[in-house]
């Protein structure tokens, strides 16, 4: 994936690693995959794919596995890209494209596999998420598409043929409703069986799972299993680890991030624990699953390890937060529990199955303050009082609650002429209607999975502020040390200020603001970064 250099970096690492006393040596190449930027193609062309997921089929001209990447391109994906200061409130759609990669990093353009010509000529139906899954009785590939108030199933003769229309069908008289909620496709590898995956139309209220495969001589779901019955989800999407299956979905939040919730379950039909009740997987709920929604999954099963991945729907162009449209990040488990592990930047091996954090990770969780959906404190679902992933203390000054006529405003909703320097809809804000003291901030410690390393780190922000600040500093807190940076002057444009040689120690260090100002005094804060220091 090369990244679009106008945002972000513009690099991807390859770590060469060699294990050396066999005779037979084996190189492992662990690839580059970088969150919150644009995604490019080998050939740096922009890479298109939302709503959709990853498959593994037969090359039609080698016969070798590999995976293919399907997914919608909008309209409003390119747009955003080269104008991400603008937030679109249209969903057009363009195409399903199809991606080819052998080692899940560098992808390769097939072709526009459904094009608007043939399946919305009018560009007013909704065209939406989708899956593919091989029908050997047939031996073609299916694809299931959300098409406007119904399902849409179309055929082709190999994964990068173009799909031609087969048949649509109405989910009324099996669930209900004409539509699904939501739906992706899973392969079961182990008995080669496929399924869709979706919920209730209406209200999302119900997650159901069918077999595929054909009825009347037509591809078709075959049954209607429902699974959960509870509060409304979205996004629904699931994997297979070490016999069990997991399902899972997100919150009903518009193009928003959400938590990761999921079920876990012996057989693909249930029962699913906990009953009607979802969990929350462990580590997203820092920074809403890194921004995004539950897309889909894919399982690398290395010669040394099964790795799966979280890949995660940032609707960017329709939800302002942030940059990239596909968030990848590793899962761990402890025995049948999975652990999120919220990285920026990490390091694959498909062969292996390995990962590990790359050098230039942020360690940051929501560091451009995108994760929320709206002003906070909000009472609105989900009632917060915090920033998602940080804490304010006031010492003096208004308390922080949801009383919306004193309360303190956390977070700042950026203009168009700001969201070209920084990123995002939001940007945090320390400000208040009286005098006032207040510190925010964040502590950053070695997770079961992810390690903190001791060593030196740079911390950076981008900052603008008014005067009126008696005190006004980013800070650095490290195994009894304190790190610096006083604001002294206004800064009415967007500054960048830094703290280099951050010693960080025993897996820990909080970093913030520390602020104490006159009334309404205002101090926005955006795009915080810590990272390793360079060698």
């Amino acid at each position: 994936m090369k990244i679009q250099k106008q945002y972000f970096f513009n690099f991807i690492i390859l770590m060469l690693f060699c294990s050396i006393g066999t005779p037979n040596t084996i190189i492992a190449q662990q690839l580059n995959i970088k969150n919150d930027v644009f995604w490019n193609t080998k050939d740096g062309l922009p890479l298109n794919s939302q709503g959709g997921g990853i498959f593994k089929f037969a090359d039609p001209v080698t016969g070798a596995q590999k995976y293919y990447w399907y997914g919608v391109q909008y309209v409003e994906a390119n747009r955003y890209r080269e104008n991400p200061a603008v937030t679109l409130n249209t969903s057009t759609f363009e195409a399903v494209t199809c991606y080819s990669s052998t080692d899940l990093v560098n992808w390769t353009f097939e072709r526009n596999v459904l094009t608007k010509d043939k399946v919305n000529p009018s560009g007013k139906s909704w065209v939406g998420r989708l899956g593919v899954c091989y029908i050997k009785e047939l031996k073609k590939y299916a694809m299931f598409v959300q098409h406007d108030t119904e399902v849409l199933i179309t055929l082709a003769d190999s994964p990068t043929a173009e799909f031609s229309w087969h048949q649509k069908i109405n989910m009324e008289k099996m669930i209900g409703t004409s539509n699904t909620g939501d739906q992706t496709v899973f392969t079961d590898e182990d008995t080669g069986k496929s399924y869709l995956i979706y919920c209730y139309g209406k209200g999302r209220d119900k997650i159901y799972v069918s077999e595929i495969g054909l009825k009347d001589g037509k591809v078709n779901l075959l049954d209607c299993t429902p699974v959960f019955k509870g509060e409304s989800r979205e996004g629904n999407c699931m994997f297979k680890y070490q016999n069990k299956y997991y399902m899972f979905a997100s919150n009903i939040y518009g193009w928003d991030a959400s938590f990761a919730y999921y079920l876990v379950a012996d057989d693909i039909r249930g029962p699913y624990l906990p009953t009607n009740q979802m969990s929350v997987m462990k580590g997203a709920e820092e920074d809403f699953a890194h921004i995004s929604q539950t897309g889909f999954f894919f399982s690398v099963k290395g010669s040394q390890k099964e790795t799966i991945v979280y890949c995660g729907d940032r609707w960017a162009d329709f939800a302002g937060n942030g940059l990239g449209y596909n968030q990848w990040c590793p899962i761990s488990f402890e025995e049948k529990t999975p652990y999120f592990n919220s990285l920026n930047s990490w390091n694959l091996d498909a062969k292996t199955g390995n990962w590990k954090v790359a050098e230039d990770n942020n360690y940051v969780k929501n560091g451009s303050f995108e994760a929320d959906r709206r002003h906070i404190p909000s009472p609105v679902k989900p009632v917060q009082i915090q920033l998602t992933g940080w804490a304010s203390e006031v010492t003096e000054g208004n308390k922080i609650g949801l009383d919306s006529i004193n309360s303190p405003v956390l977070n700042h909703f950026n203009t168009e002429k700001e969201r070209k320097i920084v990123i995002g809809e939001k940007s945090l804000n320390i400000s208040d209607k009286v005098s006032f003291k207040r510190k925010t901030f964040q502590i950053i410690s070695s997770s079961p999975y992810v390690k903190l390393g001791d060593g030196l780190y740079t911390l950076t922000a981008k900052i603008k502020n008014s005067s009126g600040f008696i005190k006004l500093e980013m800070y650095a807190l490290s195994n009894s040390k304190t790190y610096k940076n006083t604001i002294r002057d206004e800064n009415s444009d967007w500054k960048t200020i830094t703290i280099k040689n951050i010693a960080v120690k025993e897996g820990k260090v909080e970093i913030g603001f520390i602020a104490e100002g006159k009334a309404n005094s205002f101090c926005f804060i955006d795009d915080v970064c810590l990272v390793r220091s360079k060698k």
